[in-house]
């Protein structure tokens, strides 16, 4: 989450600016390179290790634990080793999805965060130790590499061993973040005790990190769950009168599932199944856009008729994810049904062009913070998109002493209540309520476009709910609108999530046009800046046969193009 209050002219030349840098680097004169990789990655420490492992002739999948672990340590809001997250990898030709979802602990129960009254009590699933749920990050990029890495596990970890040990300097907007976050966590957990010292400008070193980074490259995933990594963070949780047990870590384990895949246009859409939320809402909105192709011929780009019909499909789909989505383990899901081209179809068809559907006209269709991402592509055309998270900014605000990582609060994506909201606003019902050992609910969209076997679009960001509705939006601007990549995440975003029925939101530092807003107040729309500048996306995208990475201006990120030696 990030709270920026920009000049919307200053802002226009930086994201000009940024835009002829961007497009520069991406097609810089002399010679061909044998190989070239293009990462998009949302931090300048991190993307510097991404492109340290592909020179040393890592792969796509080596880059990105060693990207991840890098985030861990110096992109404090929303890295981690102690949150989870979806990898959607491509690999000689086949994609593969890492589920490495964080888990309810075993002593969790439906109705753990609601008071004798059966409300759901304030902040219970947002701070503290019990909001947080078994990690799965680390269980996540072992797996990974296990199976598709090339360089040794110890060796993709140094860097952010050196980062964690010899520190890094926080960027302003990272340092200002933390400061701001003070008053939030307040003594109810340790996070000001531990990044009372992040300042701009001055090296912030992380010792503790650094000797749980240690340990988990010489021992691997079996010292987060069964080493004393495991039993620091056991007595974290005993201590703060959290949930997370010994067998709790000890029985997680990172699922490989089948990738959601859609035929759409020319393209192989391959994006996360369930316990995400997101491929299935990528899939719909792209589809259900092409069912209302004649109501969209000639719109503007987020002119209000545009944003109108947008929000309406947007409906449709919140309603299917609050009825239908959870943990596979725990509910049926007919998600062929869901993504089948006659259902959308259908659901298009439901779309009223001229008003606002009203909530009794958007039943579900059937007989129902903060984050991270980076994208990937290394020289042999192999992709990985990754989306993790520890939920909202800095998680539970929960540090494990002695390891030095936070924990997530992932138990507020469960429906603590349902029909109550989440931070993000969502309401969910029982298919994604709390029980034991169970993955809850997310958006994470973590996106690939495949066109003739090989990878044309990487993509995904974070924002909470605001996820999937950002990287559909990003993929027309590039496909229907013609942008570059650049332009396509730059571009103002908004946002519609069923609830309430007449709120469109966007982003705070670059709103919609006057026009736009006159045009959906007339339609009955309140516009309202979202309550974060949502989205911090990450693409990279295959055009012809050049590669075109670009990061979203909004935050920290940075994109290049790799140049390859001969080996």
């Amino acid at each position: 989450m990030k709270y920026l209050s920009r000049n919307c002219f200053i802002l226009t030349v930086l994201l000009l600016a940024a835009c002829a840098d961007q497009e520069e680097a991406a097609s810089s004169p002399g010679a061909s390179p044998v190989k070239e990789a293009a990462i998009a990655i949302p931090d300048r420490h991190a993307a510097r290790v991404t492109e340290e492992i592909l020179l040393a002739g890592g792969n796509a999948v080596d880059a990105a634990v060693a990207t991840g672990f890098a985030l861990a340590v110096t992109y404090l809001d929303a890295g981690n080793i102690g949150g989870g997250g979806f990898m959607l990898i491509h690999m000689e030709g086949k994609p593969y999805f890492l589920d490495y979802r964080e888990t309810a602990p075993g002593a969790a129960h439906r109705d753990m965060f609601l008071n004798e009254q059966g409300d759901v009590i304030e902040n219970s699933t947002l701070i503290g130790a019990r909001a947080a749920g078994v990690p799965g990050t680390v269980a996540g990029f072992w797996a990974a590499h296990q199976r598709f890495g090339k360089l040794p596990w110890e060796q993709v970890l140094q860097p952010a061993i050196k980062l964690a040990r010899e520190g890094f300097v926080p960027a302003r907007v990272l340092a200002d973040d933390v400061q701001s976050r003070f008053d939030w966590f307040g003594t109810d957990t340790n996070f000001n005790q531990y990044f009372g010292e992040v300042k701009a400008g001055e090296l912030f070193k992380q010792t503790e990190l650094a000797a749980t980074l240690t340990r988990i490259a010489e021992q691997g995933e079996e010292d987060f769950y069964k080493g004393d990594t495991a039993r620091l963070l056991v007595a974290q949780m005993n201590q703060d009168g959290g949930l997370i047990s010994l067998e709790d870590l000890a029985n997680y384990e990172a699922i490989w599932r089948e990738p959601l895949k859609a035929n759409w246009r020319d393209f192989e859409v391959v994006s996360a199944p369930p316990p995400s939320s997101g491929g299935f809402g990528v899939i719909q909105l792209l589809k259900m856009k092409d069912y209302l192709n004649e109501e969209f011929k000639d719109l503007e780009h987020n002119s209000a008729q545009y944003v109108h019909l947008v929000a309406e499909m947007e409906k449709r789909v919140f309603a299917d994810r609050a009825e239908y989505l959870g943990d596979p383990a725990f509910v049926d899901i007919d998600m062929s049904e869901l993504v089948s081209d006659s259902y959308i179809k259908r659901r298009a068809m439901e779309v009223d062009p001229l008003q606002i559907s009203q909530l009794e006209h958007v039943a579900p269709g059937l007989e129902s913070p903060n984050t991270t991402h980076y994208s990937i592509i290394d020289g042999d055309g192999n992709a990985v998109s990754n989306t993790y998270t520890i939920n909202w900014s800095y998680g539970s605000g929960v540090v494990v002493s002695g390891a030095g990582f936070l924990l997530n609060n992932e138990m507020d994506d469960f429906s603590a209540k349902p029909g109550t909201p989440n931070i993000f606003g969502v309401v969910g019902n029982a298919a994604n309520e709390v029980q034991p050992g169970k993955r809850m609910l997310s958006s994470m969209s973590p996106t690939l476009l495949i066109k003739d076997n090989e990878v044309q679009l990487v993509i995904g960001t974070p924002g909470g709910s605001t996820i999937f509705t950002s990287v559909f939006q990003a993929i027309i601007n590039i496909l229907d609108f013609n942008m570059s990549p650049f332009e396509a995440v730059a571009a103002t975003r908004f946002h519609h999530q069923l609830l309430p029925p007449d709120l469109i939101t966007q982003s705070p530092s670059l709103p919609l046009s006057d026009n736009t807003i006159e045009g959906l107040a007339d339609k009955g729309y309140r516009v309202e800046p979202h309550s974060f500048e949502f989205g911090d996306i990450q693409v990279i995208w295959r055009d012809s046969d050049k590669l075109r990475p670009a990061s979203d201006p909004r935050d920290r990120g940075v994109s290049k193009i790799v140049e390859l030696p001969n080996r």
